[in-house]
């Protein structure tokens, strides 16, 4: 007869295997760890002016680690080449023309525009976000910066699925404190240049806005570091008024007047990017955080001395320079390091991409976007995008394979062959006329599917980007910007 502690052995040792079998299989069968992710937004800056872009001014030595860490997207674009329509479609991943945000540079008191159409202007509220999409994923979602979406209560980022906001609801601001801010809070045309944090809290800040961002950033990731978080930082540097630090300007006597100060601005986003990363790196988050930083639109060099090159164009227009941005993605534990994608994408394709990241996979709505983590990792060999468009009023672009085709409203179209002409220099219309009545097919066929411009009869045309539209045909290269 086995004795009763032989038996009670058996037992134990056939339940600390069962006990074990369950844990593994527990484990196996665990959802992964839903990664954090931040968006970095930069406005206004050019496509060479990034260290990882090649830039042989800017010191951006932050934001070229992100980019060693991850993936560069030599072929990034925008769907809009001015601020507002372009954080449309970020914001939605659609084209925004289908939901009638066309036309003018939406929204906040930069032209006549706002005195016409008031607090009509924003981004329609039946437009499902990403900061919805991903709050209903679990995440605490914080938004810090330039809104740039609506000047009304509806269209705040509290009311569009963002727990927090500390930043101003127009175009553009001081980057330093306002002295006279309950007279800018009087008057209509200007409040909405004021910092605001929550809903109707207005505080001017103390030192420099750029780094006051960084810094706001780094708390909410403090606070937030136990659950999963979404943060959309959106930077107003390098956007008019060119106004930086000395201390920043004196570590660059080699140039002068707006080239110095862009360069500085550069600088101190790039240290404000990094005390978001240190703060990551402190608190064990890196591995499993999502970092994207891109830009609404190409530089708009006759403004701010940003470059292009080697793009022509620049904001405003439909070239290279006003619609393709430098775009970067990291995911230590899923992006390889150095990883270079050469196949067009667009910001659109950020909501789908940290969505799914997330585990979302129903959509509210229909998106234009893709999740590019596919094709970063090399799991889906196609394109993510054949056909890629623009329009803004008559005028328009539309990209297929390597091809595109610039609409214009006062002469005939022009053909280029992206690959092989990057800077749009020779124009192949007349060499190959079938191609362009097809490709204006195709353009007129999306037409078909857009909605009706909204505040179309009460606008009036932002006279600033349509001159701007036949601008920089030619690129300027790096060391004649100034």
């Amino acid at each position: 007869m086995i004795k009763q502690s032989v038996i009670c052995a058996l037992l134990a040792a056939v339940s600390l295997t069962a006990c074990a079998q369950n844990k593994a299989d527990s484990t196996a069968s665990a959802p992964a760890e839903k990664p954090n992710v931040i968006l970095i937004f930069a406005d206004d800056a050019g496509y060479n002016d990034f260290g990882f872009q090649g830039s042989p001014t800017m010191v951006t030595p932050n934001l070229d680690k992100i980019a060693a860490q991850g993936v560069v997207f030599k072929q990034g674009y925008v769907s809009d080449p001015v601020c507002g329509p372009s954080r449309a479609g970020l914001m939605t991943g659609r084209y925004q023309q289908k939901f009638g945000y066309e036309e003018i540079n939406v929204v906040g008191f930069m032209s006549p525009n706002s005195a016409l159409l008031g607090e009509d202007m924003g981004l329609p509220v039946d437009e499902v976000t990403m900061a919805d999409y991903m709050k209903s994923q679990g995440y605490k979602t914080a938004v810090y910066g330039k809104w740039h979406l609506g000047n009304a209560d509806r269209y705040h980022p509290l009311n569009r699925g963002f727990d927090e906001f500390l930043g101003f609801r127009g175009g553009d601001r001081s980057y330093f404190p306002y002295k006279d801010a309950d007279e800018i809070a009087a008057n209509p045309m200007v409040s909405d240049k004021l910092l605001e944090r929550g809903m109707g809290h207005m505080e001017e800040h103390d030192g420099y806005l750029t780094d006051v961002l960084g810094d706001e950033t780094v708390k909410f990731i403090e606070n937030n570091q136990d659950s999963p978080f979404f943060i959309y930082l959106a930077f107003n540097a390098v956007h008019t008024p060119m106004e930086a630090l000395e201390s920043d300007k004196a570590k660059f006597p080699h140039l002068t007047g707006k080239r110095q100060e862009v360069a500085a601005m550069t600088l101190a986003m790039d240290r404000a990017i990094g005390r978001v990363t240190d703060k990551l790196e402190e608190l064990n988050l890196a591995d499993n955080t999502i970092i994207v930083f891109t830009n609404d639109n190409g530089g708009p060099t006759d403004k701010n001395a940003s470059n292009n090159w080697p793009l022509a164009g620049t904001k405003s227009n439909h070239l290279e320079g006003g619609i393709r941005i430098p775009y970067i993605m990291s995911w230590p534990a899923k992006i390889p390091a150095g990883t270079v994608y050469d196949l067009p994408v667009s910001t659109m394709d950020l909501l789908p991409t940290f969505y799914e990241a997330a585990g979302g996979t129903e959509y509210k709505s229909e998106v234009d976007g893709v999740n590019l983590l596919p094709y970063v990792l090399g799991e889906n060999k196609s394109r993510p995008h054949q056909t890629m468009y623009w329009k803004k009023d008559v005028r328009g672009a539309i990209r297929d394979g390597d091809w595109k085709l610039i609409r214009f409203a006062d002469r005939p179209a022009e053909l280029y062959n992206i690959a092989d002409d990057i800077a749009e220099q020779n124009n192949l219309a007349d060499k190959y006329p079938e191609r362009v009545r097809a490709m204006y097919k195709q353009y007129f066929a999306w037409e078909m599917t857009l909605e009706r411009p909204l505040w179309l009869l009460q606008r009036k045309y932002e006279q600033y980007d349509i001159d701007r539209m036949d601008k920089y045909r030619v690129p300027t290269p790096p060391e004649q910007a100034q």
